[in-house]
């Protein structure tokens, strides 16, 4: 990792695992940041990007530390604590799963504040929980993979079957759809946010069951890679993945972490904190687009930047209904909508994919 000439990097062990702490000059120590990530800084997606987001806050003069791959279980406490017990000020707990011991750690310590991932389940007044409208990358990135699929079969490797990895695989699949209605979009569940060889694994089996592009929710670019390894389209997700594969890569959805970081660190600084959910989007950078691939058609990345323009000023409700779910109930009816609560609360797959959630 690049380290500025004046920062002296230590590690330490805690609660059984590394942990990397950043120290800076006296005068910049008024606010000590602590980063919990559920896996390796060099997963090249979601992790990393919060690491991203961690070196900015440093820069504005925040001590920071991080432990990686912290299971989303009770180690959770045990890890918070310890960074509490060393004097940080702020946690960013960077997985949905770690909510109930957020939680926990959060009602013992009301004077700290704590950063979590949305939907919330375990509330406090000293959480503010947040995430990004990534459904709205992920319907842009379905307009390219149904606009340049051959076989009209997409396969799409997902992490976790909770709401948001659901309203993005649905977002997905609509866009698809709204370019090729023939289309159909295989889903494989990995059940691990970090997982490798199962994300390879998947996109694998996926083109070699007829898919000719794969799109992804995982940590990692395995999937892009397997994808390109047999000569399929692929879609990144959670950074851009195009270096992994310069030729196959189509586009991809991609986090910056950074302004709400700073955002956080500001909030606490002035006292203007409170409780409750953030959620960015495409109209503040915090969801965006990797650029597209030369092989995408103008008219498709023109239809692309209308439909982010759009999305962006309220124009474009690809969830108005009717909407139908796979298993042929209407879920949105005609003149309906969802909002950010219904999203939250998803647990049905849309007309179009193939697979179901698993239990």
């Amino acid at each position: 990792m690049k380290q500025t000439k004046h920062h002296m990097l230590r590690a330490v062990l805690l609660a059984g695992a590394a942990v990397l702490a950043f120290p800076l000059t006296a005068a910049a120590q008024d606010l000590k940041a602590a980063m919990i990530y559920v896996g390796p800084v060099g997963d090249a997606g979601w992790t990393y990007r919060h690491d991203v987001a961690r070196q900015c806050i440093e820069e504005q003069g925040v001590e920071t530390a991080y432990v990686e791959t912290v299971p989303e279980t009770p180690d959770v406490v045990n890890v918070q604590n310890d960074f509490l017990s060393q004097g940080y000020d702020m946690i960013f707990a960077t997985a949905f799963g770690y909510q109930p011991f957020t939680q926990q750690v959060a009602q013992a310590n009301p004077d700290k504040h704590f950063f979590g991932i949305t939907p919330t389940i375990a509330p406090a007044d000293n959480i503010l929980n947040f995430y990004g409208k990534l459904w709205d990358g992920r319907y842009l990135t379905g307009l390219v993979a149904g606009a340049m699929t051959e076989s009209n079969k997409i396969g799409f490797v997902a992490a976790q079957p909770i709401p948001t990895v659901i309203a993005g695989l649905n977002a997905f699949t609509l866009g698809a759809r709204a370019v090729n209605p023939d289309v159909t979009v295989e889903v494989v569940w990995t059940l691990s946010w970090y997982d490798p060889a199962a994300e390879k694994q998947a996109a694998t089996a996926l083109v070699e069951g007829g898919a000719d592009v794969i799109a992804q929710h995982q940590d990692t670019p395995s999937a892009v890679i397997g994808a390109a390894e047999k000569g399929a389209w692929a879609i990144g997700s959670e950074s851009d993945m195009t270096a992994f594969a310069p030729e196959r890569v189509l586009t991809g959805t991609v986090w910056d972490w950074c302004p709400f970081y700073s955002k956080a660190v500001e909030m606490v600084r002035d006292g203007s904190f409170a409780p409750g959910e953030f959620y960015g989007g495409l109209d503040d950078g915090t969801v965006s687009l990797a650029p597209l691939n030369a092989a995408v058609p103008a008219d498709v990345a023109t239809q692309v930047k209308d439909a982010q323009a759009a999305i962006i000023a309220g124009e474009l409700d690809y969830w108005a209904g009717p909407i139908v779910s796979n298993d042929g109930n209407e879920v949105v009816a005609a003149g309906a909508t969802l909002g950010i609560s219904d999203i939250n609360g998803m647990n049905w797959l849309v007309e179009g994919v193939s697979g179901s959630l698993p239990n």
